[in-house]
């Protein structure tokens, strides 16, 4: 069966919208697809070949009574994996890692239980502009429009609370307790996720999913996704407004932003950089969406916490263009970039305005910034000046025998162990500064949450994203606060015989917070993580556990772990006196607290 989409991308594999299941095609579909056995007509099977058309072959799933029967229609389909998580949190998270890499995602839960605890989850998700197909056991179609009491409930004969839940964090909301709607609502829902890039909620009755239906006797009609298309006149003008205004500029830099992947632009992008000569950098959570191994490519433009060199060139240049930005409180450093918008071009997936001023409606990133390129000059001043004034970062003063590791002699081992075969995950909290300096060699992934950082998400994270990316070995680093809470699904990850790198990186504590506003609740209780990993896999799985205390132990674990267990789980433990902090963190952390401690505006 045809998956038919528009032109790929490199961020993502799912591109456009709209589901042609109109009346006046079946008949050709039923001419060369032979039915289906009465046991595959389900509504349960329904779903699960559609989820497959797009390119889902996994769903991470947390059983529970209404969603018991569904379950065993997705098991049934080839070509679709169950992956039962440990919680609803982690199954949301993996969903989330896996979009990342597939392109799209999809879990499955029970009723108000399940549903409310994978909110959080699907909550980021949505920051994130990632297509989750979150899917919901609901209650039994008769208990619909009566004064029944359900168990799950908070005990009103009201079943919308967990659906008014989801209706801010997803895009699209299909309840399914009537037989004969399933096909369009779940059609609708589905390619509503594609276009829209966001979350949706399907919530099927937990007595309809097993029922056959003549509408379920053939396979579903392909999805065809029209891609979005540009106002051409706007297109025009917006291009040639553009390239004046940079033409003019003495020294113009470009600064990838996070949007590049939900726009499909980051293609795109990198046509610009190569044809204009400009000085790039990246926003912190666009890393990963510019290749770092580009001529030009000068880090990461984060304001005060800016690798070396880069936040002097971009902030003194008298142009930029920055391509799917989102200044918000935490990648503008409290608010203290020192940007003027008088002199930006502010590229989004769908609108461009410049100057503070000109602004152009329905014109794509995709489709704008290659048509810029055509129209750029060379001008290579703002990169001449930046190669002026580099001078490159220091290592690490050397360890002494066995002195206790420190952080930056870790993240020194890091950066020479990855390659173009792993992507780095990186948890929320100091991990974003280290792993931040990473030089990422052609082809290395990175993923991070930065928009809603959930602490804890990167370990659903890796496990969803090494579910899909067969290819990659994953690299995540993890602090032990966000570890503790969810820890569970290494499990999955041993069950599912994953073998990503886990550096549990153990300093005591919620250290992100401790440059924030320090206090008692900072302080966490410390466990003995490679012990209680060891316990998870009680010989069951492929996994291996090292502690780590100095270089000459990180030293033994990275070759063991790369070169001895290259098909295994690796769990490293690493441990860190409490106050071992990146100085971007110290940074970033004093001036976050100073925004957050703002006193009110007088009245």
């Amino acid at each position: 069966m045809d998956f038919k989409v528009g032109s790929l991308d490199t961020c993502n594999p799912i591109t456009g919208v709209v589901s042609c299941l109109a009346t006046n095609h079946v008949s050709t579909i039923k001419s060369i697809t032979p039915p289906l056995r009465s046991a595959e007509c389900t509504l349960g099977r329904y779903l699960a070949r559609r989820l497959v058309q797009i390119s889902v072959s996994d769903v991470f799933a947390v059983p529970g009574d209404f969603n018991l029967t569904l379950l065993d229609d997705l098991i049934a389909e080839p070509g679709l994996k169950l992956v039962g998580c440990c919680n609803e949190l982690n199954a949301g998270y993996a969903a989330d890692g896996y979009a990342r890499s597939r392109g799209v995602g999809a879990c499955a839960v029970t009723f108000t239980v399940g549903g409310l605890s994978i909110l959080n989850a699907i909550a980021g998700s949505y920051s994130e502009n990632l297509p989750i197909i979150c899917i919901v056991g609901g209650p039994n179609s008769n208990d619909y429009g009566t004064n029944h009491i359900l168990h799950h409930t908070i005990g009103l004969p009201d079943f919308s609370q967990e659906l008014r839940c989801f209706q801010t964090i997803t895009c699209y909301q299909a309840v399914v307790n009537i037989l004969e709607d399933a096909h369009e609502k779940i059609d609708t829902a589905i390619s509503t996720a594609l276009k829209e890039s966001k979350p949706v909620y399907i919530s099927i009755s937990c007595n309809l999913s097993a029922i056959s239906h003549p509408m379920f006797s053939q396979d579903p009609i392909p999805f065809f996704l029209a891609p979005k298309m540009s106002n051409s006149t706007g297109l025009e003008a917006a291009v040639d407004a553009a390239a004046e205004f940079l033409n003019k500029a003495v020294k113009p830099v470009m600064v990838a932003g996070p949007k590049l992947r939900v726009a499909k632009a980051c293609n795109a992008f990198l046509e610009v950089a190569d044809a204009c000569g400009y000085a790039v950098a990246v926003m912190p959570s666009a890393k990963g969406l510019m290749k770092e191994t580009h001529p030009h490519f000068i880090g990461t433009y984060w304001g005060a916490v800016s690798t070396a060199f880069c936040a002097e060139l971009v902030e003194s240049a008298d142009a930029y263009i920055f391509a799917g930005p989102i200044f918000n409180d935490y990648s503008s450093v409290g608010y203290s970039l020192l940007i003027k918008k008088e002199k930006a071009i502010i590229v989004e997936p769908d609108r461009v305005v410049i100057a503070n001023g000109l602004a152009f409606g329905c014109v794509l990133m995709k489709e704008f910034l290659p048509a810029l390129a055509r129209k750029l000059k060379k001008n290579t001043t703002a990169y001449d000046n930046y190669h002026r004034i580099y001078v490159p970062e220091g290592l690490p003063r050397q360890s002494y025998p066995k002195e206790k590791l420190r952080v930056n002699i870790l993240f020194k081992h890091i950066q020479n162990m990855i390659s173009g075969d792993n992507t780095m995950i990186a948890e929320t909290g100091d991990s974003w500064f280290n792993c931040q300096k990473l030089k990422l060699p052609e082809g290395c992934g990175y993923e991070f949450q930065m928009q809603y950082g959930s602490i804890g998400w990167s370990v659903g994270a890796t496990l969803g994203y090494a579910q899909a990316a067969k290819d990659k070995r994953v690299i995540a680093c993890i602090g032990d606060g966000s570890f503790q809470v969810t820890a569970q699904d290494i499990s999955t990850m041993l069950r599912c015989e994953q073998n990503p790198i886990i550096f549990l990186i153990n300093n005591g504590g919620y250290t992100i917070e401790v440059e924030i506003h320090d206090g008692p609740y900072n302080v966490i209780k410390n466990w003995n993580y490679t012990a209680l990993v060891d316990a998870i896999h009680n010989g069951d799985g492929n996994c291996w556990t090292a502690k780590v205390q100095c270089e000459e132990d990180l030293v033994e674990a990275i070759e063991t772990a790369t070169e001895v267990k290259k098909d295994c789980l690796c769990f490293i433990e690493i441990i860190v006196h409490k106050d071992d902090t990146s100085k971007e963190l110290l940074e970033w952390g004093s001036r976050v607290s100073s925004a957050n401690s703002r006193p009110p505006n007088p009245k």
